[in-house]
């Protein structure tokens, strides 16, 4: 469905009724701030994997690796993308992130697009149905080294002028198109050697610089009105570091798949995971952060449920905003069972 930008104007004015989630009525920017977020991502682009697949990778299953490397054509399919919020809003999710990447023309860099890319005037009649049904819309680009092919030649500019200008240029495409959301997913995740050593171009931004560039993003962000919500790999390396430097008012997203909640550790993919996963949601919770907890069903049907028992008993009111359910899938017919299976484990989340 594509719209005008008056439509879409008009459409925010009349405002977001009640939906089934009993969520807040809209202002232009979202929804009331102090609601429980559940939440869920859904992938419009998908280039911020890889650069290539590595064979080393083969321990994920066929349908895990269908979504990365590069692609010169959009993997999201209109008719599961619209089966899938449906469900999510059936479920009572009540927050919608989009991964954007390579996924929608942006007005200041076309350049980016891909064959099947949104127009901005679909992506705003998309984001105007899920509104009319009670969602919040809040969009998500990974500026992370490791996970940002999608801006093509510009990955290779990294902290240079240029690199700086276009950045700012798809926040503020973003912030445009969105009409002014109150957060923004900045993803950040995963920039570290380990990442990156099987790729074809590998780059990283640490000491420093890392945060110079981090920082400078929050205040971009800030400077067109909207929160920063990063993933929390940051923290794990050097913790001292990251509690002296992080900014309180950037909201936390640590992220554990397993099923495992004892005080013992368990292995998940190629990766042993232990309690000490689970234990940065507590320090985030005594250092002051406002976090929304992430899980998925990517290595485990049953995460989300089981995560957001443990986070809503262990944690304060004051520091946990929500949940955030990240299946990992892209929004692609193979994946619909694990697609419609996660607005189910977020059901049963909400129901306790």
């Amino acid at each position: 469905m594509d719209i005008s930008r008056r439509d879409f104007t008009k459409m925010l004015a009349a405002g977001g009724a009640m939906g089934a989630c009993g969520c807040s009525t809209f202002r232009a920017g979202g929804k009331n701030e102090h609601d429980f977020m559940w939440s869920y991502l859904i992938h419009l682009g998908t280039n911020t994997m890889c650069d290539r697949v590595p064979s080393s990778w083969g321990l994920f299953k066929k349908e895990q690796l269908s979504g990365f490397g590069p692609s010169k054509k959009l993997r999201c399919d209109d008719n599961i993308w619209r089966e899938t919020i449906d469900a999510h809003a059936a479920a009572g999710t009540n927050t919608i992130v989009i991964g954007l990447a390579e996924g929608v023309v942006y007005p200041s860099h076309p350049e980016l697009a891909i064959e099947g890319s949104w127009s901005v005037e679909k992506l705003r009649g998309e984001i105007a149905r899920m509104r009319s049904m009670g969602l919040e819309v809040l969009p998500k680009l990974n500026f992370s080294a490791t996970h940002d092919i999608w801006m093509q030649d510009y990955s290779r500019m990294l902290s240079t002028k240029k690199y700086y200008q276009v950045c700012e240029d798809l926040i503020r495409d973003v912030d445009e198109i969105f009409d002014h959301p109150r957060m923004i997913h900045l993803g950040y995740d995963e920039e570290n050697w380990e990442n990156q050593c099987k790729y074809d171009f590998a780059v990283i931004r640490q000491g420093d610089l890392w945060w110079h560039d981090f920082l400078w993003f929050v205040k971009t962000a800030e400077k067109y009105g909207m929160r920063s919500w990063i993933w929390t790999d940051c923290n794990r390396k050097n913790p001292e570091v990251f509690y002296k430097r992080m900014p309180r008012d950037v909201i936390q997203s640590n992220w554990y798949y397993g099923l495992n909640f004892a005080d013992r550790s368990e292995k998940i993919g190629n990766a042993d995971r232990s309690k000490k996963r689970l234990q940065y949601y507590i320090d985030f919770d005594k250092a002051g952060f406002e976090q929304i907890p992430c899980g998925s069903n990517w290595y485990n049907d049953g995460n989300f449920p089981q995560l957001s028992r443990f986070c809503r008993g262990k944690l304060s009111k004051r520091t946990l905003r929500g949940m955030l359910m990240a299946p990992w899938f892209k929004t692609m017919p193979e994946n619909r069972g694990k697609l419609l299976s996660a607005a189910k484990e977020v059901q049963e989340a909400i129901k306790g």
